[in-house]
């Protein structure tokens, strides 16, 4: 018979085991290469990660109590669906936090934060002409990262982080156009004057108007978005004005 430590060490094998695996597909999933609504087998995973089932069925039930697989009895685990009303609840979220965000950041604005918004806006406009979709979103990041750490509200950055990072998944076709990425490259323009200009109210409303929640730029958005990542929820949907 094992002995205790030896029970105890296999534990924390197994453990760590779970806590890689749940880390790889957390960040596939997150990152949109599992979209939603994909099947997760636990056998085809475990032969991936050349592991029992055992370390996958505990990575699975983490990524479950994140919110981001679904097990469901007798049908197996899938990536989570949001429905549209609850991604349009998270984008407004999210628009509001910005928001607060740009607005500190132009109350706060120094000579330093100053040349760090002219740089990412100089990295968005040669991501614009000589990238694509993959370098305008590093840029897009990059921009976004430099009026977080100029709120100096690291609890704000955090939340916002986190936020997106929840809805990445569903943003990863955001710059597939050139019309979208100019379009988001002259919103960066406004947002990062008003910023300099130390225009908390210019600020906020530019960045309010740069996340896409109203009605039009909601609409442009979900025709970036596949039909089958969304949750059926009727009722939630037409609840929005």
């Amino acid at each position: 018979m094992p002995t205790e430590a030896a029970s105890a060490a296999d534990a924390r094998l197994r453990g760590g085991r779970s806590a890689d695996i749940r880390a790889t597909l957390q960040d596939e999933i997150e990152s949109g290469r599992l979209p939603p609504g994909a099947a997760l087998d636990e056998r085809a995973l475990a032969l991936r990660f050349a592991v029992s089932r055992t370390p996958v069925r505990e990575a699975l039930q983490l990524l479950a109590a994140r919110d981001l697989v679904r097990i469901a009895p007798r049908q197996g685990v899938t990536v989570s669906r949001l429905s549209i009303a609850k991604v349009r609840a998270m984008l407004e979220f999210i628009a509001e936090l910005e928001s607060v965000a740009a607005k500190l950041a132009a109350r706060r604005i120094d000579d330093a934060l100053a040349l760090q918004l002219d740089t990412a806006m100089a990295g968005c406009q040669a991501a614009a002409v000589g990238g694509g979709a993959a370098e305008y979103s590093l840029a897009n990041a990059v921009f976004h990262e430099a009026i977080y750490a100029g709120s100096r509200n690291v609890y704000l950055a955090a939340q916002i982080r986190q936020a997106r990072q929840m809805l990445q998944r569903y943003r990863v076709r955001d710059f597939q156009n050139k019309q979208t990425i100019a379009k988001s490259l002259q919103d960066h323009l406004k947002i990062a004057r008003a910023i300099q200009a130390g225009d908390e109210a210019g600020a906020a409303q530019a960045m309010q108007l740069h996340v896409p929640v109203g009605s039009t730029g909601f609409s442009e958005f979900l025709a970036t978005v596949p039909m089958h990542f969304f949750e059926a929820d009727t009722a939630g949907d037409m609840a929005w004005p």
